[in-house]
């Protein structure tokens, strides 16, 4: 989007690069198995200045003291965890960029999440996008003052805290062999944490404790990368290892209510430029003349798993539970990063880091290029210049 740098990128490209570029990203590393994009996004200053302004919008509403209360709802009662803490320490969020009629570049947003998301694995896809292509040394992902020194420096002080790194973990389902089995690597090698199973985990009492060469080990924090509804049909793992819903003597960075909290049950009560019209389809009174601009999402579903683009009447009254959905005006992504064979679509990821009693951190981004009728890997197959890659500015 900085036009001469996406025109130099375009012109020094070839297909040797750019494997020379994939091959790089999984030296010391498990492979990654999902798409990574040809070419990174070049974020004009003025588009940074709007994504910065329409998070801080997003984060106001959510420092409100009445925010937990407003969305005590949002979390599942089969999946609520107890002792919950005052803010999450991780926030995501999703803005599809759009062009208006003047050229003007807008953020809107489409999803987020108080959850942690590829941390790690984001910084290490900048560093070889500069490297690899031998772009401007200048060029960063990093927001603010950051750089790789002070931003792990940040993670760390979040997720490992006082305690001994070999009593905190990253615990997932099957944590090494999720997809994003890499940025888990990543970020074990930073910290010096473990990388556990959910099966790996014991518990005593109310303590958890792992085994290592045949020594109990007391885990003090959780890096919590678990997604409830990836164990919904197999609670079998808890039995295996340990319910996170029982009281426990366990810090979680950060605590499994904030995924639900901040999420698309957040987004109707957000007004903001950059937030397209979101209501509750239970509490809309009458159906828009323009459905076909609309777009309905299941609240509890994680991953674009559910929703329903081209909307009807008759969609909406197939939906047996409307509480459980949203009704969003649809976000027009416009084809803004010029690749060699046409426009492509993108998405930005602002990721926020949130230390205890102190304000949030906008630290690093991610993005993701598409060519299909949604953001993801089921809608952009038979593509390419499309997949996770990040912004770099100046």
């Amino acid at each position: 989007m900085i036009k001469e740098l996406r025109q130099e990128f375009n012109r020094n490209f070839s297909e040797e690069k750019y494997q020379n570029f994939l091959s790089s990203l999984n030296v010391g590393y498990p492979k990654i198995p999902f798409r990574v994009a040809e070419t990174p996004v070049f974020i004009p200053d003025e588009l940074k200045q709007k994504l910065i302004k329409a998070g801080d919008d997003i984060l106001n509403f959510i420092k409100q003291p009445n925010f937990k209360e407003l969305t005590d709802k949002a979390i599942p009662a089969k999946w609520f965890v107890p002792n919950e803490n005052a803010h999450p320490h991780f926030v995501v969020m999703d803005f599809g960029i759009h062009q208006n009629q003047n050229g003007e570049l807008l953020p809107m947003l489409i999803e987020m999440q108080g959850f942690p998301s590829l941390f790690g694995f984001q910084t290490l896809l900048a560093e070889k996008y500069v490297s690899s292509y031998q772009l401007n040394p200048l060029l960063t992902s990093y927001f603010g003052n950051f750089d790789t020194h002070s931003y792990f420096n940040l993670l760390k002080k979040v997720i490992v805290g006082d305690e001994d790194p070999s009593q905190v973990a990253l615990m997932d389902i099957d944590a090494p062999h999720q997809k994003t089995a890499i940025d888990f690597y990543i970020t074990a090698q930073k910290l010096g944490i473990k990388i556990l199973s959910i099966t790996d985990i014991k518990k005593r009492g109310r303590s958890l404790f792992y085994i290592e060469e045949g020594k109990e080990i007391q885990l003090k924090r959780i890096y919590n990368r678990l997604i409830f509804d990836e164990v919904a049909d197999n609670l079998s793992v808890f039995k295996e290892g340990f319910d996170p819903r029982e009281e426990l003597d366990i810090k979680w960075i950060t605590h499994p209510n904030w995924f639900y909290r901040i999420s698309k049950y957040t987004m109707p009560f957000l007004k903001s430029p950059f937030i397209p019209e979101t209501s509750f389809l239970d509490k809309v009174s009458f159906l828009p003349a323009d459905l076909e601009n609309y777009v309905l999402k299941p609240l509890f579903s994680f991953a674009g798993s559910g929703v329903i683009i081209d909307v009807t009447q008759q969609d909406i009254k197939n939906i047996k539970n409307p509480e459980n959905w949203i009704l969003q005006r649809k976000v027009n992504y416009s084809p803004v990063v010029e690749a060699p064979n046409g426009g492509v679509k993108v998405e930005i990821r602002l990721m926020y880091i949130w230390p205890d009693h102190e304000e949030p951190q906008l630290c690093i981004n991610l993005a993701r290029l598409s060519k299909g009728k949604m953001i993801g890997v089921s809608h952009n197959k038979d593509f390419d210049w499309v997949g996770g890659t990040t912004g770099l500015f100046l």
